[in-house]
């Protein structure tokens, strides 16, 4: 009795579904521009924004020039903004604030775009030139409406996109260090330090460069051994100095003990060599 009832309900409803489909077919291969601005409203509200994006494309071209133009093209760019067409939207924000620079939604269209721009932002590990667009949009935008309601959310994702940008170019900076290119690390970590003084990577870059600085101290000839394991304890004084209580702190006082050595082993022959003399 139960499975029949439950068979019943199931059967009813593939049958809404198939009716509303096939009436929604009909409506997109007619030519009722009316009926498709009435419905494409109702599936928007309704949060049907693919069915919606269909029907404005098709009514876009019909409505230019018209009083309903501002707002049929405003829900056609969000409606591929809510379906995460995001370049598709960026470009029809874009155009729509070219065409509507005084409407009620302009700061709304405004920001969307931007936004569209910061969702097309890859991962920090390829090209960035997606995530420098979307700073220079935001920050457009911060610029030209600095009191608006999305002001924060903006700031936030700049600060989100600055931080891929710091992160690539870190990551580039120890690739050096991975292949055992003290040297090319160690300019590489001085250069991104210099360009990002506040970034969340610096203590890891402090630290990237002390154990580059090391190698090369370790493994250079005595007559240079000296000043550079000087210059390491200098490194050291200055990651303490920034970061007390760093999550390096073991492996940086294990270095430097063999530093404190190898800087005994030098006093001792200098002096030998002194009393020789």
């Amino acid at each position: 009795m139960n499975f029949n009832r439950l068979l019943s309900i199931s059967s009813l409803w593939l049958l809404v579904f198939y009716a509303s489909c096939s009436d929604y077919q009909k409506l997109l291969n007619s030519d009722d521009t009316n009926e498709k601005y009435r419905m494409s409203e109702e599936y928007y509200k309704n949060g049907e924004y693919r069915k919606a994006n269909r029907l404005l494309e098709q009514i876009v071209p019909k409505y230019r020039g018209k009083p309903q133009a501002e707002r049929v093209i405003f829900f056609f760019a969000d409606s591929y903004f809510q379906t995460k067409s995001y370049l598709l939207a960026a470009y029809q924000y874009e155009s729509f604030v070219k065409s509507y620079p005084k409407s009620e939604r302009i700061v709304e269209a405004y920001f969307k775009a931007a936004k569209s721009h910061y969702y097309l932002s890859p991962s920090y590990s390829l090209d960035q030139e997606e995530t420098v667009t979307a700073i220079e949009k935001l920050q457009i935008f911060i610029n030209n409406f600095p009191t608006s309601e999305y002001i924060d959310e903006a700031n936030q994702l700049i600060e989100e996109l600055q931080v891929k940008l710091e992160q690539k170019d870190f990551e580039i900076a120890k690739q050096y260090f991975t292949i055992r290119d003290y040297q090319a690390a160690i300019k590489s970590l001085d250069n991104f330090t210099s360009s990002f003084p506040g970034t969340k990577f610096r203590e890891e870059a402090l630290f990237v460069k002390f154990n580059a600085s090391f190698e090369i101290a370790y493994n250079s000839i005595d007559a240079k051994k000296k000043e550079r394991m000087e210059d390491l304890k200098q490194q050291y004084t200055t990651i303490l100095r920034y970061f007390p209580e760093t999550i390096f702190l073991s492996d940086l006082d294990n270095k430097m003990r063999v530093v404190e050595k190898e800087l005994e082993k030098q006093n001792t022959t200098t002096t030998s060599l002194t009393n020789t003399k």
